[in-house]
């Protein structure tokens, strides 16, 4: 399962077998089974976590107790509160597992450990926060500038196959719409 990481970073960079098992020794491997909550509202974010296998959701839970997703992982994803973890104060997202995981996570510490170690990694990083930066901007672009249709299709292109595996209620909270109005766009 470690060569999924390794397929990943050398999207970016190309690792000697040496660098990789470096770049691995700084990694640990985790499970978790499905409704576990792996990061919680108000808790310390010490992990990043590179979804192996599974399904997460990222979502904030408002003062009324209504969940709003933010983001889903699937599978060679990079999943953490970001904000929390880069600046290591407590969570304002949680994160739980809509299915049984498999995972790799790195601290931030063993993080710029290895960066500051081997440079790769750093140029790595900072490709895939990047490219995380620019998903979460269009997300934003789209919240604020498409029907809920085009957001819908939108979902549907950008998660192939997250329509089979989640409920239609999550759906619906990541549209920020109704389940009847998620219903209705779902068989238009």
């Amino acid at each position: 399962m470690s060569n999924v990481l390794r397929q990943q970073i050398e999207e970016f960079v190309s690792l000697t077998d040496e660098e990789f098992a470096l770049v691995l020794s700084h990694f640990t491997p985790k499970k978790f089974k499905k409704h576990q909550i792996i990061i919680r509202e108000g808790e310390y974010v010490h992990n990043d976590y590179f979804l192996l296998s599974g399904l997460m959701k990222v979502c904030h839970i408002d003062s009324e107790g209504k969940e709003h997703i933010v983001q889903f992982g699937m599978e060679h994803c990079w999943i953490t509160d970001p904000q929390a973890y880069h600046n290591q104060t407590t969570a304002t997202l949680q994160v739980d597992c809509l299915e049984d995981c498999d995972t790799l996570f790195i601290t931030l510490h063993n993080r710029e450990k290895l960066c500051r170690g081997l440079q790769k990694m750093e140029h790595f990083f900072r490709k895939q926060t990047t490219a995380s930066y620019i998903q979460f901007q269009r997300r934003i672009l789209c919240l604020i500038s498409c029907s809920v249709k085009e957001q819908y299709e939108k979902l549907v292109s950008n998660y192939p196959g997250l329509i089979q595996r989640v409920p239609k209620s999550l759906i619906a909270s990541f549209l920020g719409v109704s389940r009847e109005t998620l219903s209705r766009l779902a068989s238009a």
